[in-house]
């Protein structure tokens, strides 16, 4: 029998974190307006225009927000959610996952225990995107087996 972990108070998202570089900034408006509506806390950290700029630095502020504690999770979108991915997860404390499907979203949460998600915003239909953030949003880690895991994971940041 798989063991669960049990659902307490810091389980509970509240606050996320949104960011995105030019590239994902339509995809981040429809996020952001969504996950308001669901009923979270959207601490916008930029970009607000389409003018040109760079994913790394709107990454690394998404990431500190997490890492600090100031939100509960993160999610940062640029044109394919890879270089985001590197970037957060360059930040003590964040276990950041790009993701691309149901699949990889349920497995971020449940099984790594990911604290950030990024995205690649213009691979996904709106619709896509908001079902992934709300699946992520709610998916529990597991535990169990999967601590052991973890924690070989943080302690290569103590290295």
């Amino acid at each position: 029998m798989e063991e669960k972990a049990e659902v307490n108070e810091s389980d509970k998202v509240r606050t996320v974190a949104i960011g995105s570089d030019h590239g994902g900034l339509e995809a981040k408006e429809i996020l952001k307006s969504y996950l308001a509506i669901l009923g979270y806390t959207v601490q916008d950290v930029g970009t607000h225009s389409k003018d040109s700029v760079d994913y790394p630095d709107f990454a690394v502020l998404v990431a500190r927000k997490v890492a600090s504690g100031a939100c509960d999770r993160g999610i940062m979108i640029d044109g394919a959610g890879i270089g985001s991915s590197m970037v957060c997860n360059k930040v003590r404390g964040v276990r950041a996952a790009l993701c691309y499907d149901l699949a990889t979203i349920r497995n971020s949460r449940a099984h790594n225990n990911a604290n950030v998600l990024t995205l690649g915003g213009p691979f996904h239909t709106p619709d896509a995107l908001c079902e992934m953030a709300r699946v992520w949003l709610s998916t529990r880690f597991e535990g169990g087996r999967h601590w052991k895991r973890i924690n070989k994971m943080m302690a290569v940041e103590r290295e």
